[in-house]
């Protein structure tokens, strides 16, 4: 009976200084890697969510640029860390739901190496040409592909990204043949289509509306569910022209798989706190974006049928991993 006691002591002292050490979390400064440089959208978001999260926290959010393979160096960085909650991700659409059907020597699978903290934020895509193309509407574009196929060409900045796939899913739901002319980076491929040597770009909006509300380049669709209250004006592809279609790029905190339930609800808590105060809004808003937080399951789930979306893509339009 003794010995029964003292077993259930320790037990009881086990789980309590357990919970203790949970309940210290964060007692150190937490790494939040983004897998492209320094001044792009996702590390814009990234730094605001940082920030904020501090501030909750109590503990600094540090922010590591790891660029290079579509944000797979980072994400290979991050899934091989301990799964304590001091090392996260600022994740995109690119790197966890194409890039690693693209990049073969990296052996990640984000679904099951990952668990999701928390969505971010969404930026749309719209659709832009140069002035003098004559074409107005998606319909215009389609019509132009169709009489003559392969003479359309889409930029984008690089294979992989959320633009060029857009611009793949567009060409399959269409039923025409374009092609891609990939970049290093948006900004020079919105460039040359301001230089007339594109005939159109599914860009990010943030990157364009000074563009289109300036009449230097005409947005004819948003790749989004719905239109976005930055240009209420201009139509989606899907009432216009091709109904169920979207795109967006996202961005996403998470962390490494088996981090500890507690600690990921903790962490969800903080950036759903911080994504629905007026400043980080109207701070998303600027940028033509829009902040979104969600359930880790949410997220999880959103991950896994955005894999399933984009591999068949891939595969549907037959674009090459890339060594």
């Amino acid at each position: 009976m003794r010995r029964t006691w003292c077993v259930l002591l320790g037990l009881v002292l086990a789980a309590g200084s357990a919970t203790a050490q949970t309940g210290k979390f964060p007692d150190k400064p937490i790494k939040m890697l983004v897998g492209f440089s320094a001044g792009g959208g996702t590390d814009v978001v990234a730094r605001i969510v940082a920030l904020k999260m501090a501030d909750g926290l109590g503990q600094s959010v540090l922010v590591e640029n790891r660029a290079g393979a579509s944000g797979m160096i980072a994400a290979d960085a991050v899934a091989k860390s301990p799964p304590d909650g001091y090392t996260l991700m600022m994740g995109t659409q690119t790197t966890l739901a194409v890039a690693p059907n693209l990049y073969r020597k990296f052996a990640l699978d984000p679904a099951r190496e990952f668990t999701g903290v928390s969505m971010a934020g969404v930026s749309p895509l719209v659709m832009v040409v140069h002035p003098s193309l004559p074409a107005h509407s998606i319909n215009d574009v389609i019509a132009m592909a169709k009489a003559k196929p392969g003479a359309i060409n889409f930029g984008s900045g690089g294979v992989g990204t959320t633009p060029h796939m857009a611009g793949e899913l567009f060409a399959l739901a269409a039923g025409i043949k374009i092609v891609h002319v990939a970049y290093r980076g948006e900004a020079p491929a919105i460039n040359d289509l301001l230089g007339g040597q594109l005939h159109f770009i599914f860009a990010n909006l943030s990157a364009v509306i000074g563009n289109v509300k300036a009449g230097t380049l005409r947005g004819l669709a948003v790749a989004s569910a719905q239109r976005v209250a930055v240009a209420p004006e201009i139509p989606t592809v899907a009432e216009t022209a091709l109904p169920g279609f979207e795109a967006a790029t996202w961005f996403a905190l998470v962390a490494p798989a088996d981090t500890p339930r507690d600690i990921v609800l903790r962490l969800n808590t903080e950036v759903r706190r911080l994504l629905a105060e007026a400043d980080s809004q109207r701070r998303f808003a600027d940028l033509g974006m829009t902040s979104e937080g969600s359930t880790p399951e949410a997220l999880d789930t959103t991950i896994k049928s955005e894999i399933a979306k984009w591999s068949k893509v891939i595969k549907d339009a037959d674009i090459r991993p890339q060594e």
